[in-house]
């Protein structure tokens, strides 16, 4: 039986792919069916204001993995090859973005963690176990459609007619059950699809779209003008009927995804392993939804924005008995901020900390409150897009050339306002710039900086910096091949 020792506690890790921030029941929308990460949140600690360190998939997801900024681990973009042989660019090779950087959990499995990973890798090379993990049943690349999508098992790829929700569900708890027999503390990631496009009526189980479909109102979701700057591949709610359509899938496949958490916590209690099982929720992103007239996240604008509802990501940590329940932080936090709080808690050391951007707040979780969060300031980038945020103040840089942006979110919590330009703000604006500047200059790796990479958002396509020898590694293409590439 996995561990029960309460200082060496199971991990359950929980990803999913964007959600956004508002899409919780927990998080006070009152349409969306979340039942389950209510439950979490009622036994465990909701973070109002947690950030992703770059609102798109693959930069993001290395972020939480490593602890590093996109320009530390080179990721800048949602990986568009390297992942599968059945990847049409560069010819199916195969590519490992992040070798030679240490994950979370190389340290957990160096400390007798057994890793298991199920789902979504979307970090290069999905054909191989990597950071540690040894059981490995990811997808065989980034997304793509909920019904026979491409799947890796023993390195190679298959196609499952199940829900892939479902699937992924089903192989999480396969690797708790061959834990049975084994005394080690597990770690296990859950990296759901859900609830990223596509949200078609045939894409998700009949009744709960269906149910949405006649009987949503979607008043949770604002309805606004199309944004100028919207991309031409992402989805389009421009009447009753296509937003209707699009809202009633993606509230499907977060509904789906809740269902299929609860499966998970259910197995963990009826073993009696709650309590020994540190839970960790959290997205890669967050997403607009017709929020700021936009569909999609970073990306789903170009140039890339960094609009709260793209930015902010649901976040819950769960332990009963040990954590305290039902509470609500609103302190500003990062993803970057995860890895050095697990260790933390876990008493474990990173020799890599002095490089990295991230802080502990393994302090909250042991109930004595924020240490060493007194700065309050969040940073992301997505290329050359990049943004400090404190309480009451954003400030977005696209280098070389803009546009900037300048929000007073007191005032202008909606970001509808740009005060760049207004001279009464002009200190305001210095002083953010300075820090901004200050900050990415202390932390940026010159090799892969996102500032002289050709970001598009329209995915990467090899090894940035010198490492990527010198091939066009950033798509400029923009239309998509086919529905499963589409990020």
């Amino acid at each position: 039986m996995p561990s029960r020792d309460p200082d060496r506690p199971n991990i359950l890790f929980v990803l999913t792919d964007d959600q956004g921030c508002w899409a919780m029941g927990c998080a006070g929308n009152p349409e969306i069916r979340t039942p389950n990460l209510d439950r979490l949140a009622a036994t465990g600690i909701q973070f109002k204001n947690f950030f992703c360190a770059s609102p798109v998939c693959s930069p993001a997801r290395a972020s939480l993995l490593t602890g590093r900024i996109p320009s530390q681990h080179g990721v800048h973009d949602w990986i568009r090859a390297g992942n599968a042989t059945i990847e049409k660019d560069k010819g199916g090779r195969l590519i490992e973005y992040l070798k030679g950087q240490t994950g979370y959990t190389d340290i957990l499995a160096a400390a007798g963690y057994v890793c298991g990973l199920s789902g979504k890798w979307h970090l290069g090379d999905c054909h191989h176990p990597q950071k540690g993990f040894t059981f490995w049943e990811a997808h065989a690349m980034g997304g793509g459609t909920y019904y026979n999508a491409p799947m890796i098992h023993a390195g190679e790829v298959y196609r499952d007619p199940a829900y892939v929700t479902d699937l992924m569900t089903d192989h999480a708890l396969s690797f708790l059950e061959q834990q049975a027999d084994d005394e080690s503390p597990f770690y296990l990631s859950v990296h759901y699809t859900a609830p990223h496009s596509p949200w078609d009526r045939d894409q998700h189980p009949d009744p709960i779209y269906d149910q949405y479909h006649s009987e949503c109102a979607f008043d949770s979701v604002p309805l606004e003008p199309m944004h100028p700057w919207q991309i031409s591949s992402a989805p389009y709610g421009y009447d009753e009927q296509s937003r209707r359509a699009i809202l009633s899938g993606y509230f499907a496949a977060v509904t789906a995804m809740d269902h299929n958490v609860g499966r998970i916590i259910d197995w963990l209690e009826a073993q009696g392993l709650r309590e020994n099982t540190l839970v960790f929720f959290t997205s890669d992103n967050g997403m607009n939804m017709g929020h700021h007239g936009i569909y999609g996240k970073g990306n789903g604008t170009f140039p890339q924005n960094m609009y709260d509802t793209s930015v902010k990501v649901p976040a819950i940590i769960s332990r009963p008995g040990h954590i305290a329940q039902g509470e609500l932080c609103g302190s500003l936090l990062s993803h970057y901020d995860f890895m050095p709080t697990l260790l933390d808690y876990l008493g474990l050391e990173n020799p890599e900390a002095s490089n990295l951007p991230g802080h502990s707040f393994a302090s909250l979780l042991r109930g004595q409150g924020l240490e060493g969060h007194q700065s309050v300031v969040v940073y992301d980038e997505y290329g050359p897009v990049r943004m400090i945020r404190t309480a009451n103040w954003k400030y977005v840089h696209r280098y070389p050339y803009g546009p900037h942006e300048l929000h007073n979110l007191t005032n202008d919590p909606g970001e509808k306002t740009n005060l760049i330009g207004d001279p009464a703000y002009e200190s305001k604006l210095t002083g953010l710039k300075a820090g901004l500047e200050e900050w990415f200059a202390h932390y940026v790796d010159p090799l892969v900086d996102g500032t002289h990479e050709p970001v598009t958002g329209k995915g990467q396509l090899g090894l940035a910096g010198p490492a990527g020898m010198g091939e066009r590694n950033f798509s400029d293409d923009w239309s998509y091949l086919s529905d499963e590439t589409r990020r």
